[in-house]
């Protein structure tokens, strides 16, 4: 009894031909993505309500997208609860400790406000030039702010192996809406499997679409979407 709607976030897949140039992409063109969508869904006469659920990278632009459209309800999933320079450095740090020295001076210029030219190779993939205003645009917003200003329900769900968003940050955005309901799944990693083994069997999870979603994630969010008491 739950329709769901998903679409390629632009420049991806089906939606690879919406893309403008790389080098003209900002954070906020993501946003109003979603928040389009979700007018054109809040007119269709056959939903009595609608839900955005975002997950990682799409957590914060489901809840600045939920906040301007006026979603019902918002989920986020393995989403960050700091800005994005932070977490990036973390996680570069924690899987090389050259990456992460090469990365600092260019994160500390884009936070500035300053492009950088010259990119070493190793990192380049991070900070080719034509994503640093992207990056730029991304690194000014903090989840932290966003979600405070959510009024509806809001559910968190956070995995205990999550290699790239911490239950660190799932707390962070708790803190920020105390209202809102914290859910921590154990040994759930970042796209939502169960994992038991060290770093390596963490990362085959990426690549392996038999595994099935961690158990209890799906049923706790049936459980909130149609739970009709308002935000408390």
């Amino acid at each position: 009894g739950i329709a769901s709607f998903r679409y390629d976030k632009r420049g991806v897949m089906a939606s690879y031909k919406a893309m403008k140039k790389e080098s003209d992409l900002r954070f906020q063109d993501y946003i109003d993505d979603a928040a389009g969508w979700l007018e054109l869904l809040k007119k269709d006469k056959r939903f009595s309500s609608v839900i955005v659920i975002g997950h990682s990278e799409g957590s914060l632009v489901g809840m600045v997208a939920a906040e301007m459209a006026g979603a019902n309800k918002y989920i986020s999933i393995a989403g960050g609860g700091r800005p994005i320079d932070q977490i990036l450095l973390e996680q570069l740090k924690t899987g090389s400790q050259e990456l992460y020295e090469l990365s600092v001076p260019v994160i500390d210029s884009l936070k500035r406000g300053f492009l950088v030219k010259k990119i070493d190779t190793k990192i380049f993939a991070y900070f080719r030039p034509s994503v640093q205003p992207f990056m730029m645009s991304w690194i000014k917003m903090n989840p932290q702010d966003e979600i405070k200003k959510l009024k509806i329900p809001v559910l968190i769900i956070q995995g205990t192996t999550d290699l790239q968003v911490l239950v660190f940050d799932a707390e962070q955005l708790k803190a920020a809406n105390p209202r809102a309901e914290l859910f921590l799944i154990p040994k759930m990693n970042h796209v939502l499997k169960i994992v038991d083994g060290n770093r390596e069997a963490n990362a085959a999870t990426y690549k392996d679409p038999s595994l099935p979603l961690a158990p209890g994630l799906v049923g706790r969010m049936v459980t909130f979407i149609k739970n009709n008491t308002a935000a408390p």
